[in-house]
């Protein structure tokens, strides 16, 4: 009786290894399931087929991390669930920088009619919720706009690499400033139809930010044709574009997508265009309306989402050249 005990143990044992083996090597498994969520995002000018390139927002880039779903610090979901009442919940932080030029990049001084030179370097905290058909994300960004930014540094260090010639007007830059700005927005997630194996879906968006880097509110809509549409809610941007955020979650072996997105911003105040108030600098007329327009396709591969994105934006400025401001943004999200 005992050696039969012994050996159904065993096959008990074996068996439960073997099952939490294949759950923690099985794309779908509680393991990536459980994962989190790596994120480098890409935005650069160069990728535009207008005449001018490579100007206004120049380069952007963004390193993140965001939690699984559910492990969350105390103090953090008795937060949310007091703000939201709960959902599948989710933290994270990252790192980002952006470039910001004029169109003549060739001048020593800079045309006080253009664009200001800035660099913005930030940290972030982000606090997100998810349900079946919705997500709400809350976003503290604090850093510095100015030299120790480092723009003028990684902007011509990479023209350096490339043999590109310096952007020259970097000693007119807006000067160092320190800056914090506070982000919500929902999505919505609205199945349209299926036809075959394709899935049709439309995510209104809404945004407000708040601080002394910009103010504004976000109103946008993002339509998406593919398979495995539930797996996200729509591919990740650089703030202050209309973005799906980082999270994501495989429901399939191969998801997929193409999407058409609008959005318009009504903008209150803009320090990279405005300068800080009850302080001199650099400074041009702000648009207080902006549009902006983005195509593009995503693709979710077990634990990895690629998206690809090509961006049209209205003028943010008075007197901005150029017609319509054009960019590419690249995104690369790993589980694990």
């Amino acid at each position: 009786m005992i050696y039969y005990c012994m050996r159904r143990s065993r096959k008990v044992n074996v068996r439960a290894g073997a099952a939490l083996l294949f759950g923690l090597a099985s794309p779908s498994g509680p393991a990536l399931a459980q994962s989190g969520i790596w994120t480098l995002q890409e935005e650069n000018a160069k990728v535009s087929a207008a005449g001018l390139t490579d100007h206004f927002y120049t380069n952007g880039i963004d390193a993140a991390w965001m939690s699984p779903a559910g492990d969350v610090p105390v103090p953090l979901a008795e937060l949310e669930r007091t703000v939201w009442g709960g959902g599948d919940m989710r933290y994270g932080f990252g790192v980002s920088q952006q470039i910001y030029t004029p169109a003549d990049t060739g001048r020593f001084v800079p045309d006080p009619r253009d664009r200001p030179y800035a660099g913005v370097l930030t940290a972030n905290l982000t606090l997100l919720r998810d349900t079946a058909d919705t997500r709400d994300t809350f976003t503290i960004n604090a850093g510095l706009v100015g030299p120790d930014a480092l723009a003028e540094l990684v902007q011509n260090g990479a023209h350096n690499l490339i043999r590109h010639p310096d952007v020259r007007g970097w000693n007119g830059q807006i000067a160092n400033t320190p800056v914090i700005e506070a982000l919500t927005d929902h999505i919505w997630r609205v199945p349209v139809g299926v036809v075959g194996a394709m899935e049709a879906d439309v995510l209104p968006a809404i945004s407000v930010a708040a601080g002394d880097l910009r103010d504004y509110v976000q109103a946008g809509m993002t339509v998406r044709i593919g398979q495995g549409l539930d797996a996200d809610f729509g591919v990740p941007r650089i703030r202050p574009g209309l973005s799906g955020g980082d999270a994501f979650t495989p429901v399939r072996a191969v998801s997929w997508y193409v999407f058409a997105g609008v959005d318009g911003q009504a903008v209150g105040y803009d320090l990279l265009l405005q300068t800080a108030p009850f302080r001199s600098g650099p400074h041009v007329s702000p648009v207080w309306d902006i549009g902006e327009g983005q195509v593009g396709v995503a693709a979710i591969i077990d634990g990895m989402r690629l998206t690809l994105a090509y961006v049209a934006q209205t003028q943010e400025f008075h007197g901005q050249s150029g017609g319509l401001h054009q960019f590419g943004s690249f995104s690369l999200s790993v589980r694990f």
